[in-house]
């Protein structure tokens, strides 16, 4: 992938999930609106449910109220802030540091053994969401 390309989606994916937890955070209680399709039609949560009010949880301070809702939302809590400084830090500095980091962490998940612990955590953290009844 290039570098504008993948700094474009990165950005965009950034964006568009500051977009919705604005969104969340100020105006989803009076709409009740929900995004898990996958909820609304299974009745069970997805291994991310959570995550939004995780993130909520982690921006007012509660750490670990907010792992314990989701521990995605601190993941992804932490690349929505991280993701757009590093890029910005690239482009003044004309240098390529989050492509390079970005392909480096690519061949290291691309490892089966490492793939497979990622698909085993997600799985567990799905049961746990059901267990909680999320």
């Amino acid at each position: 992938m290039s570098k504008n390309k993948l700094y474009s989606i990165a950005l965009l994916a950034c964006l568009l999930g500051l977009v919705y937890l604005f969104y969340s955070l100020h105006f989803s209680e009076s709409t009740h609106f929900k995004l898990c399709i996958f909820k609304d039609l299974t009745g069970y949560p997805c291994p991310s449910c959570g995550t939004t009010r995780a993130i909520h949880l982690f921006l007012k301070g509660s750490i670990l109220a907010s792992f314990l809702m989701n521990p995605f939302g601190i993941l992804v809590a932490t690349i929505m802030i991280v993701i757009p400084i590093w890029i910005l830090y690239d482009l003044v500095t004309k240098k390529e540091t989050f492509l390079i980091n970005y392909k480096k962490t690519e061949h290291i998940i691309n490892r089966k053994w490492i793939a497979f612990l990622l698909i085993v955590l997600v799985v567990l953290n799905w049961i746990w969401n059901i267990k909680k009844g999320l």
